[in-house]
């Protein structure tokens, strides 16, 4: 386990290299001069070319490029061409709040979907299975702006009864420990805040979490009827075991391995960034950054949020693989040889 571990790492190198170099030469066929941006399009030619030189930009882009690679085996993403400050402490902030939206949203989604696709399998081809899988379809299918608009119009604009934007309402009393907003209100013991930003994160985690809800369910609904059919489920039963003890114990157990592949692959996406969702209701986490950079042409910024993605996924499947290897036994024999 440790040579596979340390063999994914040294593979992350020449994953984050390839990655850079792909995103570091699209980023410069955009149309658009960043230092114009900054600007604005009455800035003089003299003023242009000076923030150009002084941003670096009127150097080759082979040369740009290893100053970049250079820069960033220090641990220096750079300095953001709109703020002014290092893309790593603008990054770590707006993650913060990806993480707590991202959490909530696979919470939501793991076990809804587990639920329905544990009751789907036991119920095969009944009302509930046909419906449960309807609505999987339907929330694969479903727009996530479509979806976030309509929740807006009806729980905040309709009802009122759920805020439509942001963490909190402004004028709230936040400090900031961890950066996770509900969390730091529990240590706080601010328990308006953490009332008053539970409700603002119910709507964006919710339609976060529908694709995610809708894959899980499938495929927990899959995988439940390929255990059921097997022979140690049949002899469990025939043990006198309750038909809950069986479902639970044995074949959700041996059918958990590939609904933990995709709660993995989902949450890593998720932690990557969810722009539409967090555009949306204003939550000022990473994809809403890498939107915002994106249309500034801020190169540093979007070229450390894609590295970023690029790690986080990286990560993602290596723990689903190390917990492979924990919950599957077959896995540690063949790993002994």
């Amino acid at each position: 386990m440790i040579h596979f571990i340390a063999r994914r790492f040294f593979h992350l190198i020449f994953i984050l290299i390839g990655v850079s170099l792909l995103v570091f030469f699209m980023l410069r066929l955009i149309p658009g001069d960043p230092a114009q941006l900054l600007l604005g399009e009455f800035a003089s030619p003299q003023d242009v070319a000076a923030i150009r030189e002084r941003l670096g930009l009127d150097r080759s882009y082979p040369y740009q490029y290893l100053i970049y690679i250079q820069n960033l085996f220090r641990g220096d993403m750079g300095i953001s061409i709109r703020s002014g400050i290092p893309v790593s402490e603008e990054m770590f902030v707006r993650f913060l709040a990806t993480v707590e939206l991202s959490v909530a949203a696979m919470l939501i989604s793991s076990l809804i979907g587990i639920w329905a696709g544990v009751i789907s399998s036991i119920r095969k081809y009944s009302a509930f299975d046909y419906g449960a899988m309807v609505m999987a379809l339907v929330g694969i299918s479903m727009p996530i702006f479509w979806l976030g608009l309509m929740l807006i119009y009806l729980f905040s604009v309709k009802l009122g009864l759920l805020p439509m934007m942001g963490r909190f309402s402004i004028g709230m009393d936040y400090e900031t420990i961890t950066g996770l907003v509900l969390l730091d209100s529990l240590l706080k013991g601010n328990f308006p805040l953490f009332l008053n930003s539970l409700k603002h994160l119910i709507l964006p985690a919710f339609t976060l979490a529908t694709i995610p809800m809708a894959i899980i369910a499938r495929m927990t609904r899959s995988s439940m009827l390929d255990v059921m059919s097997k022979d140690y489920i049949r002899t469990a039963r025939a043990k006198g075991l309750s038909y809950s003890r069986v479902i639970l114990q044995h074949a959700l157990k041996n059918a958990f391995l590939p609904i933990l592949t995709v709660i993995g692959l989902n949450f890593g996406l998720l932690l990557g960034g969810a722009v539409m969702t967090e555009t949306i209701f204003s939550w000022p986490g990473l994809g809403r950054y890498v939107v915002d950079s994106l249309l500034a042409r801020d190169y540093p910024a979007v070229q450390g949020c894609i590295l970023f993605f690029a790690v986080i996924m990286v990560l993602v499947n290596l723990v689903v693989d190390i917990l492979y290897f924990y919950l599957d036994p077959r896995l540690r024999i063949d790993g002994k040889g």
